[in-house]
């Protein structure tokens, strides 16, 4: 009868590691996997409802954010940061916020409202048609 050999420490936590990592990246996948309700208009811009923008709020929209900072007023920006060129995270009722270093910018204009971002957002055009938004 032969004895069993144990796994090395190193063995061990080289696992734990990689174990870890794999739980990690299928957390952040997870994250930004979500459903969109866009789609690709025929000019090649983005498309959504009108309903679906918040009177004083806005809406992450594929590469966009698009805000309605007053009734029947939609404003869209690049959703990328100014201070790093990484995705904003969320719209709230008050900011259009990169969650990564605290910037945050304004729902009305896109200009920065807390940095470290000192640029404001890049302008976009949206195109009303009904009760779609097309942005461009």
């Amino acid at each position: 009868m032969t004895a069993q050999q144990l796994p090395t420490r190193r063995t061990v936590l080289n696992s734990a590691g990689i174990a870890a990592v794999t739980l990690c990246l299928g957390g952040c996948a997870a994250a930004t996997s979500g459903t969109s309700s866009t789609t690709s208009g025929s000019s090649g811009g983005n498309t959504v409802k009108a309903a679906e923008i918040p009177v004083g709020g806005g809406k992450i929209v594929g590469s966009f954010v698009v805000t309605q900072p007053k009734e029947g007023s939609y404003e869209a920006f690049s959703y990328l940061c100014t201070h790093q060129n990484l995705p904003v995270q969320e719209v709230t009722d008050a900011a259009i916020v990169c969650g990564r270093h605290g910037s945050s910018f304004s729902l009305a204009d896109g200009t920065v409202l807390t940095g470290p971002a000192t640029t404001a957002l890049a302008k976009a055009t949206v195109t009303v048609d009904g009760d779609t938004l097309t942005i461009s």
